[in-house]
């Protein structure tokens, strides 16, 4: 599967909430995710551009999420991230993460994200705060014309993409 998305760097999120509920938005729930980045010894795949990430999504409300682990491919050329996503729902987060360093995969970060998932038109819109690296909207959708209209539709037509991951925005929050 390809994941093809837009992030954006936002000041709050209450302007895009109440564009989210004036237009028809449905909100699916609030959570709390604890992520947990793994890579070989060597680095290979963060040096290649790709990801693997356990993730346990705590529900504090609306639709339960879960646990999932995803493997994440280098990005594509274009103007917004785009990059293969296979993701699995698991059971235990925990004993995953056993499995995986098991295997000889080492925890290279692990951080928590407060998120808002909604759903609106052919979109999943995430609001999402980071401690110490701010807040953000994330656009998901299954096209470009798709993400760029829920942009403007939530009055973020003027803000410029933000390209860097989660992980690498974590990561030089570090390097400060």
């Amino acid at each position: 599967m390809v994941e093809i998305e837009a992030k954006f760097r936002v000041s709050d999120h209450s302007g895009v909430r109440r564009r989210l509920e004036a237009n028809g938005g449905s909100l699916v729930g609030r959570y709390v995710e604890t992520n947990v980045i793994l890579d070989s010894p060597d680095g290979a795949l963060r040096s290649s551009g790709c990801g693997l990430r356990v993730r346990r999504m705590e529900c504090v409300e609306g639709r339960p999420a879960g646990a999932t682990l995803t493997f994440k491919g280098p990005r594509e050329p274009g103007p917004l991230k785009r990059r293969e996503e296979l993701e699995v729902a698991v059971g235990d987060a925990a004993a995953v993460r056993a499995i995986l360093e098991r295997l000889g995969f080492k925890v290279v970060l692990e951080y928590e994200k407060n998120r808002e998932r909604w759903s609106f038109g052919r979109c999943t819109v995430e609001l999402d705060e980071l401690a110490g690296v701010g807040r953000f909207v994330e656009i998901e959708g299954p096209d470009e014309s798709a993400i760029r209209d829920v942009q403007a539709e939530l009055g973020l037509g003027g803000l410029e993409h933000e390209p860097r991951s989660y992980v690498s925005l974590v990561l030089a929050r570090g390097e400060s």
